[in-house]
């Protein structure tokens, strides 16, 4: 049983681990247990999976009335989760995030029922961070987060798509660059902000520079109205739906510093100037991008730092420096975990044949 979901990095991973252990043995069953606002309501069933719905909602990042209100649905949340624990008693039961993989895995917890659950983050969320003293293991992206879980901690890695663990090297060569700005699946208002400032001095900056930018649907026509205005040409897109083929063609990614973004980065081995969202909960972005300043695989620019004329300047950095972008691959590949799949199913297995709660002490 995997629990939680609500965006589609979680979700991808709760997939990718279902998918690896109906490899190892298709007679196996799967349930994925989430809410009816989240993508997994959508996307679960077109992956051939079950899924089961809760109602439970968010502690962080909401107002007051909004926490008080949704604080109180955690009693029926627990109790739906067990009901669903009980009828399908699974072997294992992993937490992928999201806020409601929280009462799924407390209430397999008490059933008694063995429990992992994942954290792709440098510091970890709410919900895992409360979990930490009753599951059984834990499957890390980065060191970082072990001092919070002890020896229940695994550092493994996330999964991400094979595509990206197979993306070929590219040559850099000086006044030659291809910038991809990726802002997630809904893409990023102020990464999108950031680009059209300084389109008008990208046009002159080099013949060689290309730019490739996933803009969101909602900001879709407005950053292809200033591209043409500034007399920019770019391959300008709400969404790319195999974003690993624009990585491939990518020297530099201009982008958030969300656990399966840095993950992506990472597994392609692909230089990025991480731009953290300031409103992620217990700011967790800019965690993650400072793991990855700190061993030379990513440049972290706050959001507060971009002025206009900033990034033209960062850009004619690296196509005067293509040995600088090389570094930075460099160091992105020597995190990378291309194991992370299936180390996390040993794990999964492992807990299946060994049963749950004495573990957890």
């Amino acid at each position: 049983m995997f629990a939680g979901g609500g965006t589609g990095g979680h979700l991808y991973l709760g997939i990718a681990l279902a998918r690896e252990l109906e490899r190892r043995d298709p007679a196996r069953d799967f349930v994925f247990v989430g809410t009816r606002r989240g993508l997994e309501a959508r996307i679960v069933p077109q992956e051939g999976f079950r899924v089961e719905f809760i109602v439970s909602a968010g502690l962080k990042r909401v107002g007051a009335v909004t926490a008080v209100r949704n604080f109180l649905l955690i009693p029926s949340s627990l109790l739906q989760s067990r009901r669903l624990i009980r009828s399908y008693s699974p072997a294992a039961v992993v937490g992928v995030g999201g806020y409601s993989s929280g009462p799924v895995v407390l209430a397999a917890w008490w059933l008694g029922k063995p429990t992992l659950i994942v954290e792709p983050n440098a510091y970890p969320g709410l919900a895992n961070r409360l979990l930490a003293p009753v599951v059984n293991r834990v499957a890390l992206a980065l060191p970082e987060a072990v001092r919070f879980f002890g020896k229940k901690a695994a550092v493994t890695g996330i999964p991400v798509r094979a595509e990206f663990q197979e993306m070929p090297r590219r040559q850099h060569r000086a006044g030659q660059l291809s910038l991809l700005i990726y802002g997630g699946s809904q893409g990023s208002r102020p990464l999108n902000r950031i680009v059209c400032a300084d389109l008008a001095e990208l046009r002159n900056l080099s013949p060689g520079l290309r730019l490739t930018h996933q803009t969101g649907e909602r900001e879709l026509e407005p950053v292809r109205s200033a591209y043409r205005d500034a007399g920019v040409e770019g391959e300008v897109k709400a969404f790319f739906p195999h974003i690993y083929r624009q990585f491939a063609e990518a020297d530099l990614i201009l982008s958030r510093a969300g656990a399966s973004t840095v993950a992506e980065v990472t597994a392609s081995g692909k230089a990025a100037l991480l731009v953290p969202f300031r409103g992620a909960a217990d700011d967790h972005q800019t965690r993650n991008a400072r793991a990855l300043q700190e061993r030379g695989a990513a440049r972290l620019i706050p959001e507060i730092e971009w002025k206009p004329g900033r990034l033209a300047a960062e850009l004619r950095h690296y196509l005067d420096h293509p040995e600088e972008i090389e570094k930075m691959e460099e160091g992105a590949r020597r995190l990378a975990r291309p194991e992370a799949t299936r180390r996390i199913s040993d794990l999964i297995e492992e807990l299946a044949r060994g049963g749950g709660r004495k573990e957890s002490r």
